[in-house]
């Protein structure tokens, strides 16, 4: 898919099917959007970030595309069970306005891939929280990193990027250029 086109969005298409029909598809096309970030980043140094933690499914899915160790972990709280809990000096639990900053000043632009999940219905809120998230993830990406995300995110330095196509969802993808 091509980066930002897709249409099985609450209210963006998705009207008319189940709510797990359209969880189906929204997870399919994240799994696929994190294989093709795997190969794009392949043999690139640098950590992975997963931006929201939630409920572990990805951060369990990224265990497996990237070494454990190499994950960061930024989330509100931990909610998720000991198995799927990353190691404790690999999570940051707090508002991310506070706890991105301090990894970044610990680490430095240290990622090769970022992942932020954090799209919710109310567009409004999203666009908010998309503004100031993304110069948070900026500070942590190395320059040629990929940063992937199911909301739009918009930094001067970033150029977007096509996924393969796929129409059920929506997902976006930039390189980090400086």
């Amino acid at each position: 898919m091509a980066a930002g086109v897709g249409n099985g969005d609450v209210g963006n298409g998705g009207e008319g099917r189940s709510l797990l029909d359209r969880m189906i598809d929204r997870m399919t096309v994240q799994r696929n959007a994190l294989a093709w970030a795997e190969r794009a980043v392949a043999g690139r140094d640098g950590l992975v970030l997963e931006v929201g933690l939630g409920k572990g499914r990805t951060f369990d899915h990224l265990r497996h595309l990237f070494p454990p160790r190499d994950i960061l972990v930024f989330d509100m709280w931990v909610r998720v069970p000991p198995e799927l809990t990353p190691d404790e000096d690999r999570l940051f639990v707090g508002d991310f306005k506070e706890t991105m900053p301090a990894a970044a000043e610990r680490f430095g632009r240290c990622a090769r891939l970022a992942h932020a999940d954090f799209g919710s219905t109310d567009r409004n809120h999203d666009a908010a929280q998309a503004a100031w998230l993304a110069p948070l993830i900026d500070a942590l990406v190395l320059p040629g990193g990929v940063v992937l995300s199911d909301r739009p995110l918009d930094r001067p330095n970033w150029t977007r990027l096509d996924l393969p196509p796929d129409e059920r969802w929506t997902y976006h993808a930039w390189r980090v250029e400086r």
